[in-house]
């Protein structure tokens, strides 16, 4: 009870209320003989009742009762000797509210010790509507997510292939050229647009002659895929080389299936792109002044840190393929449906995951765009191959008593940190305002598990394909929807700035 509310009782009863901080011992009260009723109502979902006998609530009520009464102060009476009617009418409201919280949180809490329930997440109670009866027995119920219950396949000695690649001198000198280009400056050129360029390009998408959306004053670069929110745009680069100024071409583009606009999945828009302006990106020369700002002495170190990196990415893809062979084997037979309500929860949170182990193998800004959206197209399906990955690795890492240590996240903060050229504790502040600290320690634990898997496996390696992302642009826009303000965004200010 508030300080609030105690001085209401003193001013309009003239009881002084007790002091809460000596309550009785939660403890005290004996166990319940609960009467609980536990329904399948969906994927993962259960529906449980449960039913609270009236002698359980009158022992808490009389607990409560005694406890206030010990320690009221009434003008006229001693403390101690307050009669318990007289509190008991004082103080109804106040012991009501007392024992509804007591006995949910009891009877909730001998529920999860009795009934093998293992929950994603809290129950949606609502609280306020909830009121004991001042007779008979007291019923409450609500439906809960729960993991689902299966068998763990056989995870050991499996037989993978893993991709391999060396990284070449060219491939070093191709990410460098890319890497610099973070630190560019975008000039406005006279001339027809060739690969590579800027446009700043209005856009206007339809369907079926219909207005859905335009995307005005954005620069987009040139490249052959332009990669929106839930549709492609391909041959981008062959559509606008040779454009000059003020012209305006035309394409068709297909929404993806899990778009969020349903009614328009697998539809065919039409996009009208007029050039606004025409810009070309300037690099800077690697002197002595830029490779000071990078932190290196000459270009060999330069090109020895990227080499790293770029080992550090091929070892991402040898792990995410050998990843998915692993969760393919290993979920074949996870057959289970999850709730589509939790699936929508998830969606953001198993995209920023993704992210996040992009941002630890050292991918550029631009990579990751160009892959978020990839991600976005196809998020649900993502997400509800990831859940069910979870609980299986989930599964395991219990199986195998994996547990995350601070060090561990200490370690993967700094990694990052490295790699981004920033702070340890900026990062950990920035993870930390996010919420994503508990998505970096399930995403350790779940690589842990990961591991523990190809440790034991049998590894045939292939040639990896070579990376493709250069070739795409990625857009951070819809084209079925207008995103509130996104007429007056001008998209990418400047490359250079991305950093």
């Amino acid at each position: 009870m508030s300080d609030q509310e105690q001085e209401e009782v003193v001013d309009e009863s003239g009881v002084a209320t007790v002091d809460e901080e000596g309550g009785s011992d939660e403890e005290s009260t004996s166990k319940m003989d609960l009467n609980v009723a536990i329904d399948d109502v969906g994927p993962c979902k259960k529906h449980i009742r449960v039913t609270v006998p009236r002698e359980a609530i009158d022992e808490v009520f009389e607990e409560m009762l005694e406890d206030y009464t010990e320690r009221a102060e009434v003008p006229g009476f001693r403390p101690g000797h307050v009669p318990a009617e007289l509190v008991r009418k004082r103080f109804k409201k106040e012991l009501q509210e007392q024992v509804k919280q007591k006995v949910l949180m009891q009877s909730l809490e001998q529920l999860g010790t009795e009934a093998d329930l293992d929950p994603i997440n809290e129950p949606n109670l609502d609280l306020d509507a909830i009121d004991i009866p001042e007779e008979g027995d007291f019923e409450y119920e609500f439906d809960v997510e729960v993991r689902p219950q299966f068998d763990l396949p056989d995870y050991l000695g499996l037989k993978i292939d893993r991709p391999s690649r060396e990284i070449a001198d060219g491939d070093v000198d191709a990410y460098v050229s890319e890497f610099i280009e973070q630190y560019g400056k975008l000039v406005p050129v006279e001339t027809a647009v060739s690969a590579d360029d800027f446009v700043t390009v209005d856009i206007h998408f339809s369907h079926n002659g219909k207005p859905l959306s335009h995307l005005k004053d954005y620069s987009i670069r040139v490249r052959p895929t332009v990669r929106f929110q839930d549709a492609e745009l391909t041959g981008f680069d062959k559509l606008m080389v040779g454009a000059n100024i003020d012209e305006t071409r035309e394409a068709d583009l297909t929404v993806s299936m899990e778009a969020d606009t349903v009614a328009l999945r697998g539809e065919t828009v039409h996009a009208k792109i007029k050039v606004l302006d025409v810009k070309r990106l300037e690099t800077p020369e690697l002197d002595e002044e830029f490779l000071g700002r990078l932190g290196v002495d000459d270009v060999d170190a330069l090109q020895s840190q990227v080499r790293n990196m770029l080992e550090r990415q091929v070892k991402y893809e040898q792990r995410q393929s050998c990843r998915r062979q692993v969760m393919e084997k290993i979920t074949d037979s996870a057959t289970w449906d999850l709730p589509e309500d939790l699936l929508a929860r998830q969606v953001d949170n198993a995209l920023r995951r993704e992210i996040l182990e992009m941002q630890q193998a050292g991918f550029t800004t631009e990579q990751i765009r160009a892959r978020e959206n990839d991600l976005r197209q196809r998020s649900v399906s993502m997400t509800r191959q990831n859940l069910k990955e979870h609980f299986v690795l989930d599964k395991i890492a219990d199986k195998e008593d994996i547990n995350v240590t601070d060090q561990d996240i200490d370690i993967e903060i700094m990694m990052m940190a490295m790699q981004r050229g920033e702070n340890p504790r900026r990062v950990r502040a920035r993870l930390a305002k996010s919420g994503m600290i508990d998505n970096l320690q399930a995403q350790i634990r779940e690589r842990k598990a990961v591991d523990v898997i190809l440790d034991s496996a049998e590894f045939n390696d292939v040639p990896m394909d070579p990376p493709t992302e250069n070739s795409i642009t990625a857009v951070n826009r819809s084209v079925c929807k207008q995103v509130q303000g996104a007429d007056t965004d001008s998209g990418v200010e400047d490359e250079g700035d991305d950093e």
